[in-house]
């Protein structure tokens, strides 16, 4: 209907402005809809709020929820930290925040200081009932996504569905997560002069499965860079703030591109609402309840999928599928070219040349014309985590391309495994 209104107004500016507003009341009540829900529907909004795949008012409004979705009484916040750690918080802190520094779908987290001690500290506390209800958010979207792969959309939803509930469920167990927060700082401390990101320190005796305490690390989230940018004059088009969101861009992609395709175990949630952009443009990376391990076959098969989006090169990238386990099926003219697409669709953080946001399944797109017939669930975090990472940069007014800053990092990985001649 409102289509049909549309096309009677001739004024294109006008009818941008409808659109507009719209967009703005439809962003409204999926807002509306994903905090009353709750669980998986706050994650929902994280991956359906981002510039690459939704109007700028869907973005504004959404993003929101990355660190902002219904808090957990202090109360109840109480009841949990001391029942966890068996001590008051009293006798555990100095001064303990009641207002959270943020709150997202599973936990939130609060500013605190330990006795004794002069330096920050924040406790993150998971909401108490949220794993029942997310698992069962995610169950009902195993059978939506059956239902889906019957319809013209030939992709292996349910795969995808099922890493999805492998890498919740370990987010509910904090002990998981802090030592997984400590094997990634030790591996970037270990292997750069300088870590390309910050990495919060656990403070080992106060971690429970539903409780931890870190570092407090001071920053601006990256979600308020632009407001952050604007506040001290500077003009996001300037050189000045293009060099800060290019260090901090080029900061993400090394680690990332390490923990994936050097390490293979890596942070599989860079949403906005986990990345903090600290003094110097020096960059955070908080939460590290999703992380993957990747096994070696397919660490090795990104590292070659890698070059091959880096290099255009399609006969490769048919390998790459082969090797990583995607089965797909095509009858398409340019078959080649299409996979090579589908792989740059679905693996690089790079847009298409004049597309400033992707329609994944629209009638022209790759994925409409060639089939995945069969996905690694172990490969979704991978795909999940290049998608934020491009909606970060589209974010930014910045398109750069994840492959092409990986190809040395996957060279040397092939080399290592004695699949490259030559010197990396």
């Amino acid at each position: 209907v409102f289509q049909v209104q549309v096309s009677f107004v001739k004024d294109a500016k006008k009818q941008e402005e409808m659109w507009e507003r719209q967009h703005e009341i439809a962003a409204d009540k999926i807002y509306n809809m994903c905090y009353d829900l709750g669980g998986f529907f706050l994650k929902i909004a994280q991956i359906v709020g981002k510039p690459d795949l939704a109007s700028a008012a869907w973005v504004r409004r959404l993003v929101t929820l990355c660190d902002q979705a219904p808090p957990t009484p202090y109360e109840t916040v109480k009841h949990v930290l001391e029942k966890e750690l068996g001590k008051s918080i009293g006798e555990m802190f100095d001064v303990f925040d009641e207002n959270p520094l943020g709150s997202a779908s599973i936990a939130q987290v609060h500013r605190a200081k330990l006795k004794g001690n002069t330096s920050d500290v924040v406790v993150k506390v998971q909401h108490p009932g949220v794993q029942e209800l997310m698992m069962t958010d995610i169950r009902n979207l195993q059978a939506f996504a059956l239902y889906m792969q019957k319809t013209d959309i030939k992709f292996d939803l349910y795969s995808v569905t099922k890493e999805m509930e492998k890498q919740i469920a370990n987010e509910f167990d904090f002990t998981r997560e802090a030592a997984a927060m400590d094997k990634i700082r030790q591996f970037l401390y270990e292997n750069n002069k300088k870590s390309p990101v910050l990495v919060p320190r656990v403070m080992k005796d106060l971690v429970s499965r539903r409780v931890l305490v870190m570092d407090y690390i001071d920053g601006i989230p990256i979600l308020r860079l632009g407001d952050e940018m604007a506040k001290r004059g500077l003009n996001p088009s300037g050189r000045v703030a293009v060099a800060a969101k290019q260090n901090i861009l080029k900061s993400l992609a090394v680690a990332y591109g390490q923990m994936i395709i050097k390490s293979g175990f890596f942070h599989a949630d860079p949403h906005p609402g986990n990345i903090l952009i600290c003094k110097g443009s020096e960059v955070a990376l908080l939460d590290y309840g999703q992380v993957k391990d990747l096994p070696e076959n397919l660490r090795l098969g990104y590292a070659n999928l890698v070059l091959a989006m880096a290099d255009n090169d399609p006969i490769r990238a048919i390998e790459s599928y082969r090797e990583l386990g995607i089965n797909t099926l095509s009858k398409c003219e340019n078959e080649q070219e299409e996979m090579l697409k589908l792989a740059q669709t679905m693996f690089d953080t790079k847009l298409p040349p004049g597309v400033t946001m992707l329609q994944p399944f629209s009638e022209g797109s790759s994925i409409k014309k060639i089939s995945v017939e069969a996905f690694p669930e172990e490969l979704f975090s991978v795909l999940r985590t290049v998608h934020l990472l491009r909606g970060l940069s589209v974010g930014m007014g910045m398109n750069f391309s994840c492959a092409e800053e990986w190809r040395s990092i996957a060279e040397e990985a092939l080399y290592r495994a004695g699949r490259l001649q030559g010197s990396p």
